[in-house]
């Protein structure tokens, strides 16, 4: 089980991003770091580096040399991996990879998450949304993050790899035991076994009988004249289910909140829709959810600190999106900014491979729900949850309407 940890008295030298104030409001925890500490340090778990400006961020995002991508994960929850047993012994390629594994396997999964492939999700992701909201908005409220947020990319995903809509209560548990979770080795095992046992099981399904979907085209595909082993069919199978649930179901709900509480933004959305694709990338850049960690390949000297091999080093794209040397008045959600380099999706050889995908949801779940509910707030004495570390979201978000 999960240990509590002792409250972050100072953030530059002890920070912990599982700690609550900064799950429930980082932005002024980054803003403080920015001016006093930019790269802070923690010998929280097993000790971290946290960048928080952009130009940080992107300079070590794109040094592969010195900061690898085998250990992702923000959160060191001491478990020992059985390499003998291990399901996954590639890791979740290409995001746990580095060239050239990255490399190759990454231009294998682009042909899915295409503009072109994209736009043929978007009627049935429009569908979604519209049966998701005929469920409650004759009640006047819903819990806009678990009814609606939740409920989207799960079953879109789920359609890629040819599994039945009907698992989406399934792979959230799985994939929230992973992320959410992370500092609890017991969900974390449980999250593996369940999700490994059932792809694992899947992949099986689809050699004896292939489909017209992601899990048999990967079985059929081969590199270098080989067939791809298992367990790289395994590890970005696993993949596609982990980072496309959470980071999408958590950009949308944020996206929620924020018009939720501020109906200015909302009403200008629904009188101004041409405005819709610039105000996604704006919302994405204020509300970015995902951070990810690499891993320092040899000592060596980043802006001044110290770093040795095996260091781990979080890339706060949350942070660095909010940076005000990057982004002009960038504590503010300005719904048609013009010029807005954000890496909510990352940035390097590791951006993000479904961010056509993410867009997508994002956009048609912003604009259904408007145009279904233009008007809407938090309901009266809600209690909103956010779940924060890897991946920042709302995960209980009550709203009322007319």
């Amino acid at each position: 089980m999960a240990q509590p940890t002792q409250p972050v008295a100072d953030w530059t030298r002890d920070f912990d991003v599982m700690d609550a104030r900064y799950v429930e409001d980082p932005f002024p925890i980054w803003d403080e770091l920015r001016e006093t500490c930019p790269i802070a340090r923690t010998e929280r778990r097993t000790g971290a580096w946290l960048l928080t400006t952009y130009a940080d961020v992107t300079a070590a995002a794109h040094d592969i040399e010195h900061f690898s991508s085998l250990e992702v994960g923000v959160i060191d929850n001491g478990q020992v991996v059985d390499e003998e047993n291990n399901a996954t012994p590639y890791g979740l390629p290409p995001i746990s990879a580095d060239p050239p594994l990255h490399t190759w396997t990454r231009r294998l999964l682009l042909p899915w998450f295409s503009h072109a492939r994209v736009g043929t999700y978007e009627a049935m992701t429009r569908d979604l949304a519209n049966r998701l909201i005929d469920g409650f908005i004759a009640n006047g409220s819903a819990d806009a993050a678990a009814d609606f947020a939740q409920q989207i990319p799960v079953r879109v995903i789920a359609n890629i790899l040819g599994v039945p809509e009907d698992m989406s209560d399934a792979f959230t548990g799985w994939v929230r035991d992973l992320l959410e979770f992370a500092d609890d080795p017991d969900r974390v095992a449980r999250g593996q076994e369940g999700l490994g046992n059932f792809l694992i099981a899947e992949i099986a399904s689809r050699r004896d009988a292939p489909e017209h979907d992601l899990i048999s085209e990967l079985i059929g595909l081969t590199h270098d004249g080989k067939p791809l082993e298992d367990g790289i069919i395994l590890g970005m199978v696993a993949l596609v289910l982990i980072a496309g649930i959470d980071t999408t179901w958590s950009a949308i709900g944020a996206s929620l909140w924020h018009l939720a509480t501020h109906p200015k933004d909302a009403e200008r959305l629904v009188q101004e829709p041409a405005l819709m694709s610039t105000a996604i990338e704006e919302l994405l850049r204020a509300y970015a959810p995902v951070t990810m960690a690499r891993v320092v390949t040899d000592d060596t000297d980043f802006k001044g600190c110290p770093m040795r091999k095996g260091d781990k080093v979080l890339m706060n794209f949350p942070a660095a999106n909010r940076d005000p040397l990057a982004f002009d008045r960038a504590d503010e959600v300005v719904l048609d900014r013009a010029i807005n380099r954000h890496v909510a999706f990352g940035s390097g050889i590791h951006r993000c491979a479904g961010s056509n995908l993410a867009r997508m949801e994002l956009q048609v779940a912003v604009e259904e729900w408007l145009r279904r509910i233009p008007t809407f707030r938090i309901a009266r004495d809600a209690e909103i949850a956010w779940a924060g570390g890897q991946v920042r979201g709302p995960r209980r978000l009550p709203v009322s309407f007319p």
